[in-house]
């Protein structure tokens, strides 16, 4: 059968790669992605066909990388993070039932709520759960219903794509959502361009998140009742007794 891999690139930072991913794309005549991934990993793998597509055109990214797979060519479809944590990996699946002839194989990444945590510290020791505030796959209404329950439930919750020019106060208002339930107290912390040129992090209260500026590119922590900081890093402790 002829091989595709949907691989997980980490947040950016070659270094932040894993073996298996990089393996994969050493292995590979074509490594296709959205404009700015690819050139997150075109420098490391010289001598490849480097296909992109630009933002929203994730379908017609899919069907190129299976064309080109069915061609004989060895196909790595790369995603930011891991390719299945808000990846490519589920319509490349998807969009295979039209390709019976490609093996897929999926290799994962180090997402930005890892990659970002061991930046922070250790916000995601206990229960934790990822929602993104982006809307144009998801209705608001439900990304206000999870975003109310995860802060019912003392879930330490991390935030994908928290501001865009359009959504530039989704972040207010997720805040304002999580203090129904969570103190106004609460130890957060952001951290932006994870592994990437420009790395910076820092810990703040939910209020004054609030009033945090924040972009695309920030991945964003709300601690649970139980987090802390501890010199100045962001700690939610796991509950060992004899500590």
């Amino acid at each position: 059968m002829n091989k595709l891999y949907v691989v997980g690139i980490g947040p950016g930072a070659y270094e932040k790669m894993t073996i298996e991913a990089a393996e994969a794309l050493k292995n590979s005549d074509v490594i296709i992605g959205y404009t700015v991934y690819v050139d997150l990993v075109k420098d490391h793998f010289p001598g490849k066909e480097f296909l992109t597509t630009p933002m929203k055109k994730e379908v017609e990214r899919c069907v190129m990388a299976f064309e080109e797979a069915v061609k004989g060519k060895t196909v790595s479809m790369i995603c930011s993070g891991d390719a299945g944590v808000y990846g490519m990996a589920g319509l490349m699946y998807e969009v295979g039932v039209g390709y019976p002839s490609v093996e897929l194989t999926i290799i994962p990444g180090v997402t930005a709520a890892t990659g970002g945590a061991a930046v922070l510290g250790a916000p995601l020791i206990h229960d934790f759960c990822l929602i993104s505030l982006s809307d144009l796959l998801t209705p608001w209404e439900k990304i206000e219903t999870r975003l109310l329950d995860a802060a019912h439930g003392d879930f330490v919750v991390c935030l994908y794509n928290p501001s865009s020019k359009k959504r530039h106060d989704y972040l207010m208002k997720a805040c304002d959502l999580m203090m129904k339930y969570k103190s106004e107290d609460t130890v957060c912390g952001i951290v932006g361009n994870i592994g990437r040129d420009g790395e910076e992090m820092k810990v703040m209260t939910l209020k004054e998140l609030r009033e945090t500026k924040v972009d695309m590119f920030t991945t964003v922590f709300i601690g649970n009742s139980q987090t802390k900081e501890i010199g100045g890093r962001m700690v939610t402790p796991r509950g060992y007794k004899n500590v």
